[in-house]
């Protein structure tokens, strides 16, 4: 999706902030931009409006608002950009472990808004491919187990070799139309029931 189809939601009170925020926004061509005025609620309203990426305008981040983001981000993770008024280590780690992809402290001015919009959609999108990469390779080595393990079941169960076992177990994923690593875990699982 091309950046100024972007919608945009700024979570902030403070009205003067907020128009900053959205008059940046509108001059670096984002047109669909919502303003929420308050925090209250805002996991809600968020998950309502479904926005695309969230810049939230804070004086000082509180732990309800950092909560509400962990929550956020687990649930549908979107770029967030958190502008805050002070700098502290341990608010920008708890910012930072509640999915925020960029915060920015003391730099809210309208001209640096479009480029804050595109590091944390670009920052969002690098740790979206690790986390996909991370995931693929974690659901590979569980397959690998699955299928090692159910490969000594069968070869203690018919007494033949780890390649014959090997072979039989792809055998019958091919004619069932499987992954070779579903066909283990149907072994694994009649075993299980079998003790």
């Amino acid at each position: 999706m091309p950046d100024k189809e972007l919608r945009i939601v700024i979570a902030d009170p403070n009205p003067l902030r907020a128009s900053i925020l959205r008059d940046g926004l509108r001059e670096a061509g984002h047109v669909h931009v919502t303003v929420i005025d308050t925090f209250l609620d805002l996991e809600t309203r968020l998950c309502a409006l479904n926005p695309d990426m969230v810049l939230i305008d804070l004086e000082n981040p509180s732990r309800d608002v950092l909560e509400q983001m962990i929550r956020i981000s687990g649930a549908d993770a979107r770029p967030v950009a958190m502008f805050a008024d002070a700098s502290d280590a341990a608010m920008i780690n708890a910012a930072i472990d509640a999915g925020v992809s960029a915060y920015v402290v003391d730099g809210l001015k309208k001209e640096r808004v479009r480029t804050i919009v595109d590091v944390s959609v670009s920052r969002f999108n690098a740790f979206a491919r690790l986390r996909e990469e991370l995931q693929a390779a974690k659901d590979q080595l569980a397959d690998r187990k699955a299928i090692d393990q159910a490969k000594a079941l069968v070869i203690k169960a018919k007494k033949i070799s780890e390649e014959q076992a090997y072979s039989m177990m792809r055998k019958v994923a091919m004619n069932e139309g499987k992954k070779i690593a579903d066909v283990a875990r149907a072994i694994l699982t009649a075993a299980e029931l079998l003790r």
